[in-house]
């Protein structure tokens, strides 16, 4: 079942993050500081994840996803993900991108015998990060995300023989977002991070947030890997009828992620 969004919280949360943002931009900036330097950041990682949720495509039926990790590898097609960031000692501008392409059979429902699911999703996301202190970074950023899916499943008419349908519709959209970031100090052999974002309040999906905490190790100064776990949460509706859409997928799971600064 669906959860209802509460868009004047969201509202409120918004309005209050992005105050408490702006002091502390001001604030700072009023402290005359020398010139900073840049620093480059390039991280290759691997997702392995797990899928839940439902897709729904015009006038067939709704379908639940609920697949493993071994499921969704067993039929991968192709996955890439790399996230690129340049930093100093106020400003961190991060660009996130995410592809995959999956096909997955469903499970038996009431009104359907069996069936497969496909998407291709790209998700691509841009965020600006204020340093506040040593382990606090607040920002915002926006992600556009792309999904392709199609549904062909056997549907089991009351009396009637089995019917085969099948839909593919592809929908993009942008989903604002609100972020925080907790991170270890500069320097450090061991390195973590935490980090945790909500967006989306209805201008695209009508709620999108995440989160992904990893910790690692700085093996030098040019190369590091860390491990964790990550989680990307779309309920995006949208359409009616034949141009109905609807995309309410969480995927989480392990991440490794291989880092190389500059």
């Amino acid at each position: 079942m669906k959860t209802k969004v509460n868009y004047s919280f969201l509202a409120i949360l918004a309005l209050s993050f992005c105050s408490l943002f702006f002091t502390q931009v001001f604030a700072q900036d009023t402290n005359p500081t020398s010139k900073s330097e840049w620093n480059y950041l390039v991280e290759p990682y691997l997702l392995f994840p797990n899928m839940s949720g439902t897709v729904g495509l015009a006038d067939l039926p709704e379908v639940t996803v609920d697949a493993n990790t071994n499921a969704i590898f067993g039929h991968l097609k192709m996955g890439a993900m790399l996230y690129a960031e340049a930093s100093n000692d106020k400003w961190a501008i991060g660009s996130d991108l995410i592809y995959m392409s999956l096909a997955q059979g469903i499970k038996p429902g009431s009104t359907y015998i069996s069936g497969e699911v496909t998407a291709k999703q790209f998700a691509w996301e841009v965020s600006g990060l204020r340093k506040v202190n040593t382990w606090l970074e607040l920002g915002v950023g926006g992600i556009l995300n792309s999904v392709n899916s199609g549904v062909n499943i056997q549907l089991a008419l009351s009396g009637g023989p089995v019917v085969f349908k099948n839909k593919e519709m592809t929908k993009t959209w942008f989903d604002p977002m609100l972020i925080a970031r907790i991170k270890s100090k500069a320097g450090e052999k061991f390195v973590y991070q935490f980090r945790g974002e909500i967006g989306g309040f209805g201008i695209g999906s009508d709620l999108a947030w995440q989160m992904q905490a990893v910790a690692g190790y700085q093996f030098s100064k040019l190369f590091s890997i860390t491990g964790g776990y990550r989680i990307i949460s779309l309920d995006y509706k949208t359409g009616s009828g034949q141009d109905y859409f609807h995309y309410n997928i969480d995927t989480s799971g392990p991440t490794v992620i291989f880092g190389f600064q500059f």
